[in-house]
């Protein structure tokens, strides 16, 4: 059983970087096919999909964020890490990473999700 999880700080100061890491048990980053994506949920918005590593290392990012995102990977520690920039109030959400076994559009596997509030 594929198992997510996502870590980093909950709290941001504007201007500054979103950083978080995916660790993943029970599976590997590197398997055929696998996209490992970021999610986001702004509060009393829907789910807002912020892009994927695919499993040879390949990114694809959501044009409406593409310039202030980067996504990297440790396929020793089996993890796959967000860093959004220049954060500001509206990147306030619950973060969730997320894996799709065959395409990026359905998410088979999702991590518990992690709380990220952007405040001064």
């Amino acid at each position: 059983q594929v198992r997510l999880q996502e870590s980093g700080p909950g709290l941001v100061k504007p201007s500054q970087t979103l950083s978080l890491t995916c660790t993943v048990s029970g599976g590997s980053i590197t398997t055929n096919r696998y996209h490992w994506n970021w999610i986001r949920q702004p509060p009393g918005k829907g789910l807002e999909w912020i892009g994927f590593i695919a499993y040879e290392g390949s990114t694809s990012y959501s044009p409406s964020l593409k310039s202030r995102t980067s996504f990297s990977r440790d396929t020793f520690k089996n993890q796959f890490t967000l860093q959004l920039s220049s954060v500001t109030p509206e990147d306030t959400a619950v973060y969730y990473c997320a894996l799709g076994t065959s395409s990026w559009v359905t998410y088979d596997y999702w991590g518990q999700g992690t709380q990220v509030t952007v405040s001064s």
